[in-house]
């Protein structure tokens, strides 16, 4: 089994540099690493060549959107946040907006106007969120854009609806810690402070760095910086239905948590996959799920296989689905080995 998980990292590692470039791989199978393999991040103009090994942190993109689900899962056990409930948006009072749900955003279909591109600034709202500088908070700029459609009738893939989310639990959190709106610091200090303590920490992902907004909060569309293993770790969280530890630790997030993500909800036709609430779902193994991040990201996890499977590196939107095909042939293992 693990020489067959060896030959296909090495054929991922070998593939040519036009088909993109793997910084780090891992291949977990019963919370034990199978195989995993690190690159080289080539230089760029603004850092030199850099040689990835298991300590590396690197960055996820978009598979912080799966990591705001797993923040709003630890709330939702506390008793802190209604799913179905109106999303507490202040700037919707009063207006169509206020139908939208926290589930309604989880699941990308609250009917906000929203362009996800990253490469066209002229046309893209992703870019201009996160790096136009047009409003502090990436939520507040989000909320701000026209509903087009009726809450929970449309799918639409948004980072912006993600930092919604994550505002939300910035805001539950905040309020829990006594800090107050204009206190930017403190409220950026009691929302790391709740993700290592309540996430990160007891799963074990020693590594994970958040990174936040010039309003204080986390850009849950984004950024979390970890080593693979440590996301690795994070897909086994899913993988044992929220509870840490391979099962034997406790529970950070709400029974069934699992089956919420992994709920097929829409289909995303630009890409083939299916989307479920903040994780993406592969036709070609069915119960999975995932994260993705943009320039080849994926945390895949199988969990009735117990197989999570990492991948970072660089590879262009083009190359995106050889690579995808390469990583579903790495995870077919378990059921060749009828193991």
């Amino acid at each position: 089994m693990t020489a067959s998980v060896d030959a296909a990292l090495d054929d991922l590692m070998a593939r040519p540099a036009e088909d993109g470039v793997t910084f780090a791989c891992v291949a977990m199978r019963g919370g034990e690493v199978l195989a995993e393999r690190y690159g080289v991040r080539p230089a760029n103009d603004f850092q030199p060549e850099e040689p990835i090994d298991a300590d590396t942190a690197l960055l996820s993109w978009s598979m912080a959107k799966s990591i705001t689900h797993a923040a709003v899962g630890v709330l939702v056990v506390d008793g802190r946040l209604d799913l179905d409930a109106p999303a507490p948006v202040p700037e919707w009072d009063g207006t169509p907006k206020a139908a939208v749900t926290t589930l309604d955003l989880l699941e990308m279909r609250p009917g906000l106007r929203f362009v996800e591109d990253y490469v066209d600034g002229d046309t893209s709202h992703c870019i201009e969120m996160l790096f136009g500088g047009t409003d502090p908070s990436h939520a507040r700029y989000a909320a701000s854009l026209p509903l087009d459609h009726d809450p929970g009738s449309v799918y639409n893939y948004s980072s912006g609806t993600s930092n919604i989310v994550a505002r939300i639990v910035g805001d539950v959190v905040a309020a829990d810690a006594g800090v107050t709106a204009d206190d930017v610091g403190a409220r950026r200090d009691a929302i790391d402070r709740f993700l290592r303590e309540r996430l990160f920490g007891p799963v074990g992902m020693a590594s994970a760095a958040a990174r936040f907004d010039d309003a204080g909060d986390f850009v849950g569309s984004s950024y979390v910086d970890a080593t693979a293993r440590d996301f690795a770790r994070f897909g086994e969280l899913y993988a044992f239905d929220g509870v840490t530890d391979r099962g034997g630790g406790h529970r950070i997030l709400p029974v069934g948590w699992l089956d919420h993500a992994r709920m097929p909800r829409s289909h995303d036709a630009e890409s083939g996959f299916g989307y479920g609430r903040h994780w993406w779902l592969w036709p070609a193994f069915p119960g999975s799920l995932a994260c993705h991040g943009y320039d080849g990201q994926y945390v895949l996890v199988l969990p009735e296989d117990d197989v999570v499977l990492v991948h970072l590196g660089a590879t262009e939107a083009a190359r995106q689905r050889a690579l995808t095909m390469r990583l579903a042939r790495t995870c077919r293992f378990p059921r060749e080995t009828g193991g």
